[in-house]
């Protein structure tokens, strides 16, 4: 806990957030020591988010390396901490020096675009699952590919291991299974991958997996979040509609009300590939 607890002082973390930080930056740790990732790096975070694996890979490469992060989200989403606010927490910690943070970045764009190979690493970090459609994913892993020597992947395994994983593999599912019938979004799942499909769009999109491996950390806090957000906004969603079977409609209602009962979460594996 020592290099989590020295990263969170880097990360200028509130006393708050500190119990529930430690734990993902923990997790994020564990990823990039799968990864390899060295000091003096240079990396680019496609997703970045509010900066938890971005923060990890700054106090990874150190001084002598650099991390630029992108998102294609704007400034102003996410809760409780938004995404501008980290940004300017993370670029006035003591990792600033090390950092770059973009947001409204959209890599489909041809006006966004990097020099082959300016990246020793590519990373994405649990973020994968925002993407629309397995077209999508493979469309994005093959316009970054001549940006950089090798690919760091994270992404959730819906391939559950434990009984206690259920509750969250079926939180995700219900999201999914909802985002087939919408239009737009802004929903943490839009479409879930399985390691199978992520394996078969990294070769389909001229990647070679170098090794794949589960990382399995007991106490993130993702399921419960998950199941949360199940419950809370999804019976409304669903009532919003229409366009949904009545009879699929019945069965997801049923799926969120089994999850009222669940005495135990524990989050799914993490399914981690480096490709180059």
């Amino acid at each position: 806990m020592v290099k989590v607890d020295a990263l969170l002082q880097a990360m200028a973390m509130p006393a708050s957030a500190h119990q529930i930080q430690q734990i993902q930056t923990a997790h994020r740790l564990q990823l990039i020591d799968f990864w390899g990732i060295p000091k003096g790096a240079n990396v680019l975070e496609i997703g970045c988010g509010q900066g938890d694996t971005l923060a990890a890979l700054a106090y990874t490469v150190g001084a002598t390396g650099f991390v630029h992060g992108i998102d294609v989200a704007d400034a102003r989403y996410g809760a409780p901490e938004t995404l501008g606010q980290a940004r300017e927490r993370l670029l006035q910690s003591e990792l600033g020096q090390q950092l770059r943070i973009d947001f409204n970045i959209d890599i489909f764009n041809e006006q966004v675009t990097f020099q082959d190979k300016q990246f020793d690493y590519i990373v994405l970090s649990h973020c994968i699952w925002y993407f629309a459609s397995y077209e999508m994913l493979e469309k994005m892993l093959m316009r970054i590919r001549p940006w950089g020597q090798h690919l760091c992947l994270a992404e959730w395994n819906p391939c559950i291991e434990l009984a206690e994983q259920l509750p969250h593999f079926t939180a995700v599912s219900i999201q999914a299974i909802i985002e087939s019938f919408k239009t737009s979004s802004e929903s943490n799942v839009r479409t879930m991958f399985y390691p199978k499909d992520i394996e078969q769009a990294l070769n389909k999109s001229g990647w070679t997996i170098d090794k794949k491996d589960n990382i399995y950390s007991p106490d993130l806090q993702d399921g419960d979040w998950e199941v949360d957000a199940a419950l809370s906004f999804y019976p409304e969603e669903l009532e919003g509609l229409p366009q949904i079977p009545a009879k699929l409609k019945q069965l997801l209602l049923a799926q969120i009300e089994a999850l009222k009962e669940v005495k135990e979460i524990k989050p799914m594996s993490t399914f981690c590939v480096k490709a180059r």
